[in-house]
């Protein structure tokens, strides 16, 4: 994948027509910013990589948005039940991701997505929220099956090693 993502070292990307500021925190530094959810690499049982997608095309790994007052890890068992039909086993925070908005019509806005490498066990595939499509990949082939904007490249790499996932 190239650039590894080093420590609040900011890395842009364009996504939607905005221009961003992203960077890698380690899991006991926080950032600032308003706190935007929980996504993980989630490995099953077989040790096959979870992703995701709304259509079938582009593939993504779980993630999602807090609900009420749950924390990071609430965050993140609800979203990979819902998104993925997993439960989660055992969980890592291996980081924190916090975008910067520099031009577009968010700009200024800074938010911060806890990252996780979760076990998980899988269910019977129930799509019953936004996403339609669940699939399970071998670890060796993740990276070329996800679909982000180009630029985040040194941040999933950085992911990807926490993980330990390759």
């Amino acid at each position: 994948m190239g650039l590894v993502a080093q420590d609040c070292v900011e890395y842009q990307f364009e996504d939607a027509g905005q221009s961003w500021l992203i960077s890698w925190w380690p899991p006991e530094q926080v950032p600032s910013g308003e706190w935007h959810g929980s996504g993980a690499i989630c490995l099953s049982e077989n040790d096959e990589v979870v992703i995701i997608s709304q259509d079938g095309k582009k593939w993504e790994l779980p993630a999602g948005r807090p609900e009420g007052d749950e924390d990071w890890r609430a965050t993140l068992d609800r979203e990979l039940l819902e998104e993925a039909c997993a439960t989660v086993d055992s969980a890592t925070l291996l980081g924190f991701a916090q975008g910067r908005c520099i031009s577009g019509h968010e700009e200024g806005l800074v938010l911060v997505r806890s990252r996780w490498i979760a076990h998980v066990t899988i269910h019977e595939w129930k799509p019953e929220y936004e996403v339609l499509y669940r699939s399970l990949v071998a670890k060796n082939t993740v990276v070329e099956s996800l679909d982000f904007p180009a630029g985040l490249e040194p941040i999933y790499a950085r992911w990807f090693q926490e993980a330990e996932v390759d």
